[in-house]
């Protein structure tokens, strides 16, 4: 069975022509028929693509050859069956959206801690740790003991922030995401806050399920994903979980056995909440995805495994 080849990047960089770069960049992935989704912003690149690994690899040395992202680094793993529909290269104000423009983790970041150190910052009763994912991420899966923001998009995190913590009585705070990015940002903001002693994982929860061993990990559930996967376990493993498509909602094999579950159209989380309306349009969808199925073609719209 061919596998395909996910490869996760971000650098923050200044890129003054990002735009400049949107073109070629996409022309040179198209060429070499990858699949994701790439932004571009003022301060970096940020993005999840899929393919052949010969493939993927052509594009990551084509992305180092400006000397601005010649120490671009990716987290790799794999899938089955391609976990993108389409590749996309979209310009963005942020590469990832904290609304809080003058944040610049090129200026000032926390101290970035390896996987094998992470555990223990965990078992550090003076060290807060927080998980800078939104609700719907943290709720399959999270470190052992790690605070839940329970903030539904990045840019509630400064809010969260102001009104929980104290740069006086937290002296230690330590933070992870899924790849790096956000918490790499969340404490650049947090030094500019005035917080002293700031840690974030490098790599993110996924270098730290590639390399951690399972026996001495404390990671439990699954990790969200932003692509077909839905999650991964370790080993970068693909999980469990399915995706809504109404609410978008990461869902268990039990879950899925709800009466409110109908695959594509609704789960026990959006059950109650769609209209009439919704519901139709949502089973018209599915009805698509079925005929198209049966042409032996993919629909946009099919997010079940």
């Amino acid at each position: 069975m061919r596998q395909y080849l996910t490869a996760a990047l971000y650098q923050f960089v200044t890129l003054d022509n990002y735009r400049d770069l949107q073109k070629p960049i996409l022309e040179h992935c198209l060429m070499h028929h990858i699949k994701g989704t790439l932004l571009l912003a003022q301060e970096g690149i940020n993005g999840t693509i899929a393919g052949a690994p010969e493939d993927i690899y052509a594009v990551l040395n084509y992305l180092k050859q400006d000397p601005r992202l010649s120490a671009l680094e990716h987290k790799e793993s794999w899938a089955d069956s391609h976990p993108f529909y389409r590749m996309k290269v979209k310009l963005k104000k942020e590469i990832v959206t904290m609304g809080v423009l003058d944040v610049d983790p090129n200026l000032v970041v926390g101290t970035y801690v390896k996987p094998e150190d992470w555990n223990a910052l965990l078992n550090d009763p003076e060290v807060i740790v927080l998980d800078t994912r939104n609700d719907y991420e943290v709720h399959i899966g999270t470190f052992k003991g790690a605070v839940d923001p329970k903030t539904t998009t990045f840019r509630e995190f400064p809010s969260f922030v102001s009104q929980h913590l104290d740069k006086t009585k937290h002296k230690k705070v330590a933070m992870f995401c899924t790849g790096g990015i956000r918490c790499e940002k969340a404490s650049s903001y947090m030094k500019q806050q005035g917080f002293e002693e700031v840690y974030h994982l490098q790599g993110g929860i996924l270098k730290y399920l590639e390399t951690v061993p399972k026996e001495q990990s404390l990671w439990e559930g699954e990790c969200f994903v932003f692509d077909q996967r839905v999650a991964v376990k370790h080993g970068l493993e693909v999980g469990d979980h399915d995706q809504c498509f109404a609410c978008r909602m990461p869902l268990t094999p039990e879950e899925k056995q709800s009466d409110q579950y109908d695959a594509g159209i609704s789960c026990p989380y959006c059950y109650e909440k769609l209209t009439p309306e919704k519901k139709e349009s949502l089973k018209e969808r599915q009805k698509q995805v079925k005929l198209a199925k049966l042409r032996g073609q993919s629909h946009i719209g099919d997010v079940q495994k």
